[in-house]
């Protein structure tokens, strides 16, 4: 199945989803705690393993690889999250201060999240037609990937292959925005 794989054969994309998905949301879950981040981690490992078939060395079982790639991924994003609730360990108010659109006091605030809209915007209509009309339906008409796939005629792996690539191009563009 690797070489499969590695020669860009979507029967093996397809059997990856089949064979682990299932496996890998659970494991992803156990550290998790959240049905929809374990989902999103597993949709982008596999994706990852796609964009990267080329050049993958995998020495032990796929299975085996599998999981331990799920596990780090999960124990990264994990520590992320610590991050960002370090980060956000200031007093509601304080926080409420420096970014409150409402203030008058704050002009700046206003400023930044009227830039932070337009730039949003802009990198949303810089997507591709296909990937921005999946991205809409999925982000803002809040549509699940099966009522997405039924409406346009894809594959639900296709939408959610359209909605990862926007993702990745969207947080390439608005990179400067992320840090």
């Amino acid at each position: 199945m690797i070489c499969l794989l590695k020669e860009g054969d979507g029967r093996a994309y397809q059997y990856l989803y089949d064979r682990y998905y299932t496996l890998l949301c659970a494991i992803a879950y156990e550290y998790m705690g959240d049905r929809f981040l374990s989902e999103n981690l597993v949709d982008e490992l596999i994706f990852h393993l796609w964009e990267k078939r080329e050049t993958l060395e995998i020495t032990a079982s796929l299975r085996s690889y599998l999981m331990r790639a799920i596990r780090n991924r999960c124990i990264n994003a994990l520590q992320r999250e610590r991050r960002e609730i370090a980060f956000s360990s200031m007093n509601a108010n304080e926080y409420e201060m420096i970014l409150s659109p409402e203030s008058g006091d704050y002009p700046l605030a206003v400023l930044l999240e009227n830039e932070l809209e337009g730039k949003i915007s802009q990198a949303i209509e810089n997507l591709p037609p296909e990937y921005r009309r999946i991205f809409m339906m999925s982000r803002f008409e809040n549509k699940p990937y099966g009522q997405i796939a039924e409406e346009t005629g894809i594959s639900v792996n296709t939408v959610k292959y359209y909605i990862k690539n926007a993702l990745l191009r969207l947080k390439d563009e608005l990179q400067v925005y992320l840090k």
